[in-house]
Formats: C-alpha cells, sequence, structure tokens
C-alpha cells in the first residue's frame, strides 16, 4: 500500500473568504479540517482490528478555512491532455466559475493543446478564461483549449514556460501519462524552490487510474457504448446466423465492455484484456459461438481494445502519451469469425461497430457532468490550501486527495476472480473460460 500523505506548499495563513462554518449543528456546510481522514482499505475480519498508520488513510477533500495563496495575486493555468473523454469542458467550467466566483481569482489562463501549449517551439498563446467565457462549454463535446498528446517529458521547458507565465498554480486534466507528467512537472518546480502547486483530475474512459473509484467519462461512455452494443443487437437478431461485434475502449482494462454488457443485457460474450482466451478447440471462442448460433441464431460480442493482444502479431513501439501500441483485435476477429464459417459453409452475416471515437467526442451525460463539478470544485479548494502533487478522486463515496505518485503508480485493473467479473459471467451466461485446458 503507498503512501496517502499530501504534500503542501507551506503553511496556509490567509482567511478563506468562503465564509463556511466552524462548528457542527448549524445547518451551515463546513470547512473541512486536514485531519479529516478515510480508510482505503475496509475489508475486516471477525476478531482482527488494526489501527492504521497516517499515510495509510486518505484525506478528505474540501475547503479548507486557511488558504496558501491570496486569490487576488494569484494566477492559474488549466490544461486538458491526451485523448477526448465526455466530460473535458464541464471540469474546465467547474475549475473557472469555482476560482473566479468563490475565490475572487481573476488571472485564469488556459493553456492550449495540451503540454505542447508550455513549449515554446510551438508558439501557442494562453487563452484568458472567465465565467462568461466558459458558461455554455458544458453542452458542447470535447475541449475548448484543445488537446495534444505528448510533450509532457520535455519538463524542464514546460517549467521555463511556467516561470514566464507567473502561474501559481496549474490544474493538470487527464489520464495516466497526463499524470506521469504533471508529477514530473511539480518534481522539477520542487528542486527549483518554487512555490507553485500542481493538482490534477483524472480524465480516463477506460476508468483505469489507480485507487480511484470511478474517472470522469467513464458513466458517459458506458451510456454511449450500451447504445451501440443495442444496436448490433438489432443488426444480428435481424439476419440469419447474425452476429455482432463490437469493439471499445479498454487498453488494459475492461471495464466500459463488462458494465456495459451488465447495462444493455443484450450481448453474449465480453471480451477483456485481464481475462485471456483462446479462438480454437472445442472450448475456443469460436466453437462455442458456433454452438450459440445453432442454438439461438444469433450473437452479439463485446471486445476491449487491449483483450487478446497474444493472439495477434506482435506490435513494436509507443505512442506520443507513452502507451504501448496495440494491434487490432477488432479487424482482428472479425476477419477469424468470418473464415471460420466460410470454411464450414456456414453462412453468417456479421456486422462489426467501432463507436470510440463517436464516445469519447460525446458531450457528458448529466451522472458525468455532476461528476466533473464536484470534482472541479474540489481540485480548486486543495489548490487555494497549497495542496500540490495530488489528484481528486472518489473513494467510498467520499471526494479525497491521492497522492499522484500513488495514482500513477499501477493501473487499476478488474479482477477475474472477483465479484463485478462473476456477476457480467453470470449474467450473460459465457463460459467461465475460453480455454481448453484449465490454467
Amino acid at each position: 500500500m503507498p503512501d496517502f500523505s499530501i504534500e503542501s506548499l507551506g503553511r496556509p495563513t490567509i482567511e478563506s473568504p468562503l465564509g463556511l462554518s466552524k462548528k457542527k449543528g448549524d445547518l451551515i456546510p463546513n470547512f473541512v479540517p486536514d485531519d479529516t481522514l478515510i480508510r482505503y482499505m475496509i475489508q475486516a475480519a471477525p476478531g482482527v482490528s488494526d489501527t492504521p498508520t497516517r499515510g495509510e488513510l486518505l484525506e478528505v477533500a474540501g475547503p479548507r478555512e486557511k488558504l496558501y495563496f491570496s486569490p487576488s495575486h494569484v494566477h492559474v493555468g488549466i490544461v486538458t491532455c491526451g485523448g477526448l473523454c465526455p466530460g473535458l469542458n464541464d471540469v474546465i467550467r467547474s475549475l473557472v466559475r469555482s476560482l473566479w466566483l468563490l475565490y475572487g481569482v481573476r488571472r485564469i489562463s488556459g493553456i492550449r493543446y495540451g503540454y505542447k501549449g508550455l513549449l515554446p517551439d510551438y508558439g501557442f498563446e494562453v487563452i484568458p478564461l472567465s465565467p462568461d467565457l466558459v458558461d455554455d462549454i458544458h453542452k458542447i463535446g470535447g475541449t475548448m483549449l484543445g488537446t495534444s498528446r505528448g510533450g509532457g517529458e520535455r519538463t524542464g521547458e514546460i517549467v521555463d514556460t511556467i516561470e514566464r507565465l507567473n502561474l501559481n498554480i496549474l490544474f493538470a486534466i487527464g489520464g495516466d501519462g497526463t499524470q506521469k507528467g504533471a508529477l514530473a512537472i511539480a518534481g522539477e518546480i520542487e528542486r527549483r524552490g518554487l512555490k507553485i502547486a500542481v493538482v490534477g483530475v483524472p480524465k480516463t474512459v477506460d476508468n483505469d487510474i489507480a485507487f480511484v473509484e470511478k474517472t470522469f467519462g467513464f458513466d458517459t461512455a458506458v451510456v454511449k457504448a450500451s447504445e451501440a452494443v443495442a444496436a448490433a443487437h438489432m443488426e444480428a437478431h435481424s439476419q440469419m446466423n447474425g452476429i455482432g461485434l463490437v469493439k471499445l475502449m479498454g487498453r488494459d482494462s475492461g471495464f466500459i465492455a463488462v458494465h456495459t454488457v451488465l447495462a444493455v443485457h443484450e450481448a453474449n460474450f465480453v471480451l477483456i484484456p485481464e481475462v485471456g482466451f483462446e479462438l480454437d478447440g472445442p472450448k475456443g471462442l469460436l466453437a462455442v459461438l458456433e454452438k450459440r448460433l445453432e442454438r439461438r441464431g444469433h450473437a452479439v460480442i463485446v471486445v476491449a481494445e487491449g483483450a487478446g493482444q497474444g493472439l495477434l502479431a506482435s506490435t513494436v513501439g509507443s505512442d506520443a502519451s507513452g502507451n504501448k501500441k496495440l494491434g487490432d483485435i477488432g479487424l482482428f476477429l472479425k476477419e477469424r469469425i468470418q473464415a471460420y464459417f466460410d470454411f464450414r459453409k456456414v453462412e453468417i452475416n456479421l456486422k462489426y461497430i467501432d463507436p470510440s471515437y463517436m464516445i469519447r467526442s460525446a458531450t457528458a451525460e448529466p451522472v458525468d457532468s455532476l461528476y466533473c463539478e464536484r470534482l472541479g470544485n474540489n481540485a480548486v479548494h486543495a489548490a487555494m490550501a497549497g495542496k500540490t502533487k495530488l489528484l481528486i478522486g472518489l473513494v467510498h463515496n467520499e471526494f479525497v486527495h491521492i497522492p499522484i505518485a500513488a495514482a500513477v503508480s499501477r493501473r487499476k485493473i478488474i479482477d477475474p476472480e472477483g465479484s463485478l467479473w462473476r456477476d457480467a459471467v453470470e449474467a450473460i451466461q459465457q463460459p467461465l473460460s475460453f480455454r481448453n485446458e484449465v490454467v
């Protein structure tokens, strides 16, 4: 278990302008003391007790009574990085409105096109942000600031620009690669002896950030993915030996695929990176699919993009975000399924759907918009109090501060022996394994 202690730039001494309550029972929202903590590990056993150390406890997020930064003097930068994700504009809107309307911050700069907007050779000017500019951006997809992959490894140049802009706070909205870049930036800031807070807001439709129960954009992704699976089912059900094949996002984790099949009730097979499978042999996917068609006349397969990579020719290299390049499991399965039934002279009607970019560019569903609003608010509270090297996450239904170092230490994945995968397999009644030999 990592150390969940949160770093601070120094002792906060400035009175907060929020006017919240310091006592319980007066029906006025309260400030949150730094010693308000929760457990991450909640498992228990009869007769076993333990006393967690401070580093094992998570700091609850929220407004602090004392600030480190003076709102009238602070200059804030906001950057969005990586691939598109529903809710990016919602988070930008929340950050700007919280800074401006709650704290009275008037110098807020939007960094254009990700970390590359902080590199001098690209020549991008910052965008001055205000509530008037951002009030309606949640109604459109994408990010008003633009985004890009990569650039975060040029840490020294980025911090040079941060110094030239005279930023006091940097909000980094992005996934694993973005947060690794933010941590490196914060480290360089510290090495230079600067007092600049770096706070992350975790973004990834894959929902694979460690120690964060849910990243924004995930709920919207499941809604949109469910629509694609429902369409695949309609196509398959309307054809003779119809097969609907849907590829969803999920490089290392199959959360979207699993949540989608649980939500839509119209898939028959789900394939994820965490659980290997075989195509051939009596227990392989192709033989089981053939039996399904013989029995019901149609089938729907949902596959996460990172599933079955061992079956494909190995790919070399990484993308600009540092992610290993993947083979296209969707097209691979489409070709193998067609070839299998062609060889057996069985007529099938296979429809392949890849809705990935439609999902990424969608506007956030209300449940995600709500989540983004609260993530942004709590990120502002943390930064104004001088906390740094952290991101805001939801744990046990509490918004908490999570050290970026902990969040990027590993990827969150589905436990193949856990309840989520068990529920998915039981719901769609697929075999427990597509392996011919028990592992």
